[in-house]
């Protein structure tokens, strides 16, 4: 279009002259037409040099004067109409006016008409015709003006041939146009015709052709837009070079010189797009900068140029995370939109600041950037009318924005607008047009956004058709065909997530496939499709367990990480992807290499990821989760301590509002677990489970992994229970659960893991009470988990092993065999599934043994015995020297070996020699596993004990002395313990002390001192919970009255006393020396206050790691020792505190014979023996002639009487009551008797406390039973206390001095669920008959006898007298119970309550002296609980006590009960007791006058 013009360029600055040539020829002078015509093109020229409008418009009406000149048939009239349109075109070009390129294009039409074929110019109209219509193409967007100025220059390049001087012109312009074609219809042949074209003119136009500049950056164009079609990075290297090239070519002051530099610096930011080379990046912007500097102020593009500064500094921004990029990139682009005031046409273009105030606020989060870039973006869209050309556009940026609020906020009329303006988009992208297929993909992207808002299938479904329609729309050769298939996977990828089909993710894979297919080598989207298939097959390998798509999956990011260069910017997010994998498979298959290289990986993200960084957050949790993983194989402190500062490094950069913060929340709570169950340290689980709540909230109903968090918050909540044993733990973990597994059906993925999870926890619950519907739903649960998975499934194993364990511990219960053989086979399976090389082989191994010792057990199959061996030797080899688990895994076939030897060892002979092999190995096997032990190691003192019975079993067999001298010197090494005492401590002296009874060896009493000392010790630093209790209860059996008798039997009478207080009733006595001790010493002053503290924070810590059986402590125990060992050190310095938590001496426990005698009998398997404690003088020892099994049997023959009184002829059971009666008077009594009659008087009062089996015989009734006969009413009148120190305390327990007694009686005859009591209201009538006139009274009956009721009532009085039902469980004994109207008032309840100066309590109710039958020694049963709770004196029943006897024996008692001042005395109880049952003699039954008895002072 310039080439008429170029000829004139001499006269430009001769506008003047022209002038006054004009005026030289007015109006029909014959060259006013020239005149006109040359000062028209000066005008021109001059506004192409200096871009003043007014040029312009003064040319165009010259030239329009010219043309009216030239009338139509005028030879010139061509030239005319043909300078006119030059003139309108460039017009147009500056203003934007449709109509002056649409006059125009009709003036080049009517001068091509005027130029016909062989016209000397008529290629130059064809030429500038062609210009014009593509420009209104560009304008309107109507494909016909294309195809015409297409036609139109390939018409014009046949009129210029090889060798014309214009045909480099026609070349261009055809490429130009064609390329236009390939922008709009996508057809590829369209653009390598265009580069073909471009290079042919560029040949045509060589060095120093001035037009050569133009040709290289045009051909620049096109390869640039083939290099975005198909991504061939060759074509975008020679993209810049061409353009750099250009720039050469266009030195400081040439006119395209900014053009150049602006088109080097875009192809630079397209490289940096694809190989994330910051360099690249750098150097885009420093030309866009020296654009900007050659571009005057006022200049029409410098709104352009700012904004494409601003977008690559925004860009740089995103890499690198500098705010002063980001800061500078929105000030730019403010002064873009000054420099386009409202109309602008590139006021649109300009609106990028909306762009730029977006990415602040996703760094910054402040709203107010982003409702500043809704705004202008609806401002962009208002000035767009319906129809134009960019509406679409504005429509998706504006609806970006409105996402991105809403993902801030919440507000789903943001999501509703956004899905509405997406709908506007797809509609104004009919069938045909080229971004429809964007479009719906654009509307599926916010449907499923809505999905997962609100859960409404519906939009999930009409997404994935949106997506298909959009594949649709791609057809095989398509070059959008690959984007399109990963749209549509991505859609079932996120379906799958959402209902776990698994179809679902098997087409999302398969359409992955087919799209990476579809990338070229070298394609710049290659490493991103590989790790998107990569993810993909991972998911899969969650769902199926398939190992190979593991495996694909870390080859394919591998393959992905190579294409990426050491700084592109998606390496991190590649290497943090292989990591993820890696740790997968590591904890598959256990390969410490994979989770090293995970870790390597993951660190070197971290480093590329630098503070300030967007997805750092993300590497640090990555890191942190590797390392917690080989934490958790290897056991390296450091690991985990690193990982969760890792994890709070990332919730730190996750603040509130962060969609991600519920995952770190999740991860720092995860990993405090792991450090948990290594350390055993409580605060990281009570910190766990805090975040997990914390994490749930997070996660509302309809949240993706709401059931993640329902599964971490219950696993943390079992480990607490697994530490403190309170059971609301373990049931409410149960319930999250139960959640989880609702949110996860059928077809869910995660449901196996729901169901397994569900049901070790109900197995847990099993068993903690027994109750075997948990262990037949945990059960049922397993199986239904094992079924979904499958063979080739990675959990298969895990679900086996699971199964057996659940059939094992019903099989422990029921003693059903198949339930064993099952788990057998189970193990055998699961072991199959673990083959050499698996991590968990090794515990296949041992739990496949353990099952066939316990087949063996039941049956006496030998081979099972024999398998079970073999299987604990292959267990061993998996444990080579330096494993960890190589001590416990030698003293797991040593104990084999024995169990063989115990069966086979004495019946094998070999000639005359005995088969030891066995017993010799399990020696050796002991000794190998104690070297391996440290004098402080946890578990040192179960493999000295292993090997000490093994010699000791040695010595049976050929009495070789060595054997023994050797066990017992291993055996003197348990009192040189340092560190807290453990069970297995216990255990182990325990048995020194049968060792020595059995092979009468003098270290008998050390080894029962020692037994205490650790009980002692062991106690002190555990809860008062009875789960601790039942932990102990198994190391109690008979050890205090073993002790007792072995004192007695070397003739230390005053130790004896002392050893069986030590080791009888711990629960109470703990009870007592530490709640009241500690009380003491908080209420002793400041520094008493904090050591109080200390100690208890220290013992809890303790328990804490004990608790943890199945790692070493062993270090972690010391630390904590010595802490609590030094606390007690300053605690015992203090006044008055010298004997805190010591056994009390005899010199203390003689205290409790202050108001008489107290007879300690007692029973053991070495001997039966009393001792007589009073206040003066030495024990005085009284043999009793009767061996430990008469004691039971007497105890069981006198059980079973009391259980049916009331059912058999009643003078049968009178001669049976009496016949045992007889028997204790005989054997234990009558000696007991003699011996007291040389110590006190008549009549006195004794206090009996009696030992084992005893504790159930009625000694208080003990007598002849004939006329005249010897009983023991006749001569004292007797009480029983559990324990000196409980008698000691109640009398040193004062009476509080008031003038008014408080007195309540309790009755429940109606209680919930239990049969009617029928005298109990007759019963507390005369209760209130006697003691209403004398005391306070209150009478709580029927509706008010409530638990509540009950025990605010005791909190108000100290007198208590309580008629109803007493249920004893001796089972559990914590669980009995005194029946209430609205449920049971146990003695759980009763012992938490702190009651103020309790005196007396009378127990008109059953069986409430009945405690375990397992532990006789502890006095677990109701009467000693209230004891315990502070009252001073208790009457209870020893069986079944009668209605009405019961009422008849309270109307005399409390006769008796008050003195001569009318005033009620506690220790007037017994003496009332014994009177009130002298005169009832003869009313009563025999059974009835003995049932009651009384307990205390």
């Amino acid at each position: 279009m310039g080439q008429l013009l170029c000829c004139f360029v001499n006269v430009a600055d001769d506008v003047e002259e022209l002038r006054m040539a004009l005026r030289r020829c007015p109006p029909g002078h014959p060259r006013r037409f020239k005149s006109l015509y040359y000062l028209a093109l000066s005008l021109q020229i001059r506004f192409m040099q200096r871009g003043v409008l007014s040029d312009l418009d003064e040319a165009i009406e010259l030239h329009r004067a010219a043309l009216e000149l030239y009338p139509p048939g005028h030879s010139d009239r061509s030239e005319s109409l043909h300078n006119l349109a030059i003139s309108l075109h460039t017009k147009f070009e500056q203003r934007g006016d449709l109509s002056d390129l649409d006059e125009a294009i009709e003036l080049y039409r009517a001068a091509l008409e005027l130029r016909p074929p062989g016209h000397s110019d008529r290629s130059a109209s064809l030429h500038n015709l062609a210009i014009s219509l593509h420009a209104r193409f560009r304008q309107v967007g109507v494909l016909s003006d294309l195809d015409e100025a297409i036609d139109l220059d390939r018409a014009a390049l046949e009129l210029r041939p090889s060798g014309h001087s214009d045909r480099s012109r026609s070349l261009n312009n055809l490429a130009v146009h064609i390329q236009s074609r390939f922008e709009q219809r996508g057809v590829l042949s369209d653009l390598d015709e265009a580069i073909e074209l471009h290079r042919a003119a560029l040949e045509l136009r060589p060095s120093g052709q001035s037009y050569r500049s133009m040709s290289l950056n045009n051909l620049a164009s096109s390869l640039r837009d083939r290099f975005k079609r198909l991504g061939v990075l060759s074509d975008l290297e020679e993209v810049i070079e061409l353009y750099r090239a250009a720039l050469e070519l266009r030195p400081p002051g040439h006119s395209d010189r900014c053009a150049s530099l602006n088109n080097l610096a875009i192809s630079l930011r397209d490289k940096f797009k694809e190989r994330g080379i910051l360099s690249d990046l750098d150097e885009a912007i420093e030309l866009r900068r020296a654009a900007l500097e050659l571009l005057h102020p006022a200049h029409s593009i410098r709104s352009a140029y700012l904004n494409n500064l601003a977008i690559n500094l925004r860009d740089r921004f995103k890499q690198q995370g500098v705010l002063s990029d980001l800061d500078e990139a929105i000030e730019l682009h403010r002064a873009a939109l000054e420099h386009s005031p409202s109309g602008h046409s590139d006021r649109f273009m300009s609106l990028n600041l909306a762009l730029s105030l977006q990415a602040r606020f996703v760094h910054l989060g402040v709203l107010s950037d982003l409702d500043e870039a809704i705004e202008l973006h609806r401002a962009v869209l208002e000035l767009l009318p319906h129809d134009h050309s960019d509406r679409s556009m504005s429509l998706r940026i504006l609806t970006s924005s409105l996402q991105a609020r809403f993902e801030q906020r919440g507000g789903l009329s943001d999501l509703n607008e956004t899905i509405e303006l997406h709908r506007a988009v797809l509609e104004l992208c009919p069938p045909g047009n080229s971004d429809r297929s964007t479009s719906l993909h654009n509307l599926a992207i916010s449907l499923d956004t809505r999905f997962k808002q609100q859960g409404v299938l519906s939009d999930l479904d009409e997404a994935i058709e949106l997506y298909r329609a959009a594949v649709g729309l791609c057809p095989p050769g398509h070059s959008d065909r690959s984007t399109s298939l990963n749209h549509l996977a991505v859609g079932l990828r996120a379906r799958f997530e959402q209902g776990g089909v698994l179809s679902d993710l098997d087409e999302a894979i398969g359409l992955h496939r087919a799209s990476l297919e579809l990338y070229p080598h070298g394609h710049s989207h290659g490493p991103l499709s590989l790790n998107i298939l990569a993810i993909n097959l991972y998911d899969r390998f969650k769902e199926r367990g398939g190992l190979s798509d593991l495996d694909e999956a870390i080859e394919l990011h591998r393959a992905a990480l190579k294409l990426y260069s050491l700084d592109h910017f998606h390496r991190p997010t590649s290497l943090d992807n292989l990591a993820i994998i890696l740790y997968a498979r590591f904890k598959q298959r256990g390969v410490i290499s994979d989770i090293d290289e995970a870790i390597e990986c993951c660190r070197t993200a971290v480093e590329l990821r630098p503070s300030g960084h967007s997805d750092r957050s993300a590497s640090l949790s990555n890191l942190a989760n590797s390392l917690r993983a080989r934490f958790e194989q290897q056991g390296v402190l450091s690991d985990v301590e690193e990982a969760i500062e890792l994890h709070r490094a990332a919730l730190e950069l996750r603040p509130p509002g962060n969609s991600d913060r519920s995952e770190s929340i999740n991860n720092l709570a995860t990993t405090l677990y792991a450090r948990f169950e290594k350390r055993g340290a409580l605060s990281d689980v009570e910190e766990a489970i805090e975040l997990h709540r914390a994490a749930l909230e997070l996660r509302p109903h309809g949240h993706s992994h709401r059931s993640m968090s329902l599964d971490n918050l219950a696993g943390s909540l079992q480990a607490r229970f697994r530490q403190r044993g309170v059971l609301s733990d373990l049931d409410e973990a149960i319930e999250l659960h139960r959640a989880a597994l609702e949110l996860r059906p059928p077809s869910h993925s995660g449901r196996s893991t729901s169901l397994n999870n569900l049901a070790i926890s109900l197995y847990t619950r099993f068993r903690q009470r027994g109750v075997l519907s948990d262990v037949n739903e945990a059960i049922e649960l397993h199986r239904a988990a094992l079924e979904l998975r499958p063979p080739g499934h990675s959990g298969r194993s895990a679900s086996l092993n699971d199964l057996a364990v659940s059939l094992e511990g019903r099989f422990m219960r029921q003693l059903i065999l198949s339930d064993l053989d099952e788990a057998i086979e189970l193990h055998r399976a699961a072991l199959v599934l673990r083959p050499p090389g698996h991590s968990d082989r090794a515990v296949s191994l041992n739990n496949l043994a353990i099952s066939l010792e316990s087949r063996f057990v039941e049956q006496d199959i030998l081979s099972d015995l024999n398998e079970a061996t073999e299987l604990k030797r292959a267990a061993l080899e998996l444990c080579p020297p330096g494993n960890s688990n190589r001590a416990a895994s030698l003293s797991n076939l040593a104990c084999s070996l024995e169990l063989r030897f115990e069966q086979q060892g004495i019946l094998i002979y070999l000639g005359e020699v005995i088969d030891l092999s066995d017993l010799d190995e399990a020696i050796e096997l002991h000794r190998a596993a104690l070297e391996l032990y440290p004098p402080d190691h946890s578990h040192r003192s179960m493999s000295l004990l292993g090997l000490a019975l093994s010699l000791c079993a040695r010595f049976e067999q050929l009495d070789l002395s060595p054997d023994l001298d050797e066990a017992f010197k291993l055996y003197l090494q348990l009192p040189k313990i340092s560190h807290a005492v453990s069970l297995s401590n216990i255990n182990a002296a325990k048995s020194w002390a049968t060792s020595a009874e059995k092979f009468h060896h003098s270290s008998a009493l050390l080894a029962y001192q020692t037994t205490l000392r650790f009980l002692d010790q062991h106690v002190a630093a555990l809860s008062s919970s009875s789960r601790h209790f039942n932990a102990v209860k198994e190391a109690l059996s008979s050890l205090a009255t073993d002790a007792f008798s072995c004192s007695v039997r070397n003739g230390s009478f005053t130790t004896a006393v002392e050893l069986v207080e030590q080791g009888r009733a711990v629960f109470w006595t703990q009870l007592a020396r530490f709640r009241t001790p500690l009380d003491e010493l908080s209420m002793s002053g400041d520094i008493g206050a904090t050591l109080a503290a200390e100690f208890k924070q220290l013992s809890l810590r303790l328990r804490n790691a004990f608790d943890k059986s199945t790692e070493d402590q062993s270090q972690h125990i010391r630390q904590i020792t010595m802490q609590w060992d030094d606390v007690v050190s300053r605690i015992r310095m203090l006044p008055h505190f010298s004997r805190f938590l010591l056994p009390p001496l005899f010199s203390y426990l003689q205290k409790a014979a202050e108001d008489g005698p107290v007879i300690i009998v007692n029973s053991s398997n070495y001997s039966c023996d009393a001792l007589i404690i009073t206040s003066s003088q030495d024990p005085v020892h009284v043999p009793l002639y009767i061996t430990r099994v008469e004691v039971l049997d007497l105890s069981i023959d006198f059980q079973t009487l009391t259980k049916g009184f009331g059912s058999s002829d009643p003078k049968l059971e009178l001669l049976k009551i009496v016949n045992i009666l007889r028997k204790l008077w005989n054997k234990i009594v009558g000696p007991v008797v003699q011996a007291l009659g040389e110590l006190i008087q008549p009549g006195s009062r004794i206090w009996w406390c009696p030992t084992a089996e005893l504790t159930s015989l009625p000694l208080h009734a003990a007598g002849l039973y004939e006329k005249k006969s010897l009983n023991l009413s006749r001569f004292y009148v007797s009480s029983y206390t559990p324990t000196l120190t409980t008698l000691i305390r109640a009398r040193q327990q004062l009476s509080r001095d008031t003038s008014t007694q408080h007195f309540v009686a309790i009755g429940q005859a109606n209680p919930d669920g239990g049969t009617e009591l029928k005298c109990v209201a007759s019963e507390l009538a005369v209760v209130a008959q006697r003691l209403a006139p004398v005391v306070s009274f209150t009478s709580l009956e029927d509706s008010d006898a409530t638990v509540r009721g009950a025990i605010d009532a005791l909190s108000q009085n100290q007198w208590l007298h309580l008629a109803c039902h007493g249920i004893p469980n001796p089972k559990d004994p914590f669980e009995s119970s005194f029946a209430m109207r609205d449920g049971p008032l146990k003695i759980r309840e009763i012992i938490r309550s702190h009651w103020q100066n309790p005196e007396f309590a009378f127990l008109s109710a059953c069986h409430t002296t009945v405690g375990d039958y397992s532990s006789p020694d502890e006095a677990i049963h109701l009467a000693a609980a209230m004891q315990f709770s502070g009252f001073r004196s208790v009457i209870g029943s020893m069986w079944t006590v009668d209605d009405d006897v019961a009422r008849q024996v309270v109307s005399v008692f409390y006769e008796h009960l008050v003195d001569d001042s009318g005033r009620l005395d506690c220790t007037r109880a017994a003496v009332a007791l014994h009177k009130a049952m002298k005169s009832l003699r003869k009313k009563i039954s025999l059974e009835q006058q003995i049932v009651f008895v009384h307990i205390g002072i």
